[in-house]
């Protein structure tokens, strides 16, 4: 049976926000999208874009996958590649001028890979997917036991750090980039407390994007300090 909590959001949604946004609807549906932005995020739960950023339908562009990971530019690998279909579908097709790898605390998958949990199948999708960030983990250096749960927040910013540098390894990406048409950002949200700190691309570091005095202070740098 399909799940009553779907079926009674989307009795809410029909009778209101639907209702009262059905005209945008009716031109998306006629004219096609044309997203501006196209945002890389994780898979949890907790952390959807379109709620984060307070989205109307057809602003965001959103591709979602285990760890917000974007792959290097693989075009001869034997692998599928979801996200990078996506990358090639928002920047080619759709002309987005902005891609924002949005990473997150408390992220599960930045937490198997550095605990080297178990696999969860014999094909360990999860493990083989998250290797990809072994270079993020190796600018780290060795994880010391001392570091607790702050040596998972350092790889998380890291993590998206490298992402971003991946995104550079799209000649699509890197050429628009250089031309001043397509800009890249990282971004990382604070899932308890609802904080979103935004890299600046200058220093590295990653800022409350409510720029308060004492924000300021609290600013965060991929590596840690």
């Amino acid at each position: 049976m399909f799940p009553d909590r779907l079926t009674q959001g989307y009795r809410s949604f029909i009778d209101g926000r639907f209702l009262a946004e059905r005209s945008r609807y009716e031109v998306l549906a006629e004219t096609g999208q044309k997203p501006e932005i196209m945002v890389i995020g994780c898979v949890d739960s907790r952390v959807s874009p379109e709620v984060i950023f307070d989205a109307s339908p057809g602003e965001l562009l959103v591709v979602r996958n285990v760890a917000n990971i974007v792959p290097r530019y693989e075009p001869d690998g034997d692998t599928q590649h979801g996200t990078s279909a996506a990358l090639e579908f928002g920047v080619q097709a759709l002309r987005v001028k902005h891609i924002v790898v949005l990473g997150h605390a408390l992220c599960g998958g930045i937490r198997a890979f550095a605990d080297e949990q178990e696999p969860l199948s014999p094909g360990d999708f999860i493990g083989r997917w998250m290797s990809q960030i072994a270079p993020a983990a190796e600018g780290l250096g060795p994880r010391k036991a001392e570091d607790g749960d702050g040596y998972l927040r350092r790889l998380e910013f890291a993590s998206v750090e490298l992402s971003l540098r991946n995104l550079m390894t799209f000649p699509c990406v890197r050429i628009l980039v250089e031309r001043g048409k397509l800009q890249i950002h990282g971004a990382y949200f604070g899932v308890a407390s609802g904080r979103l700190l935004v890299r600046d691309p200058t220093t590295g570091h990653f800022a409350p994007v409510t720029d308060t005095g004492d924000e300021r202070r609290a600013m965060f740098r991929c590596a840690g300090d």
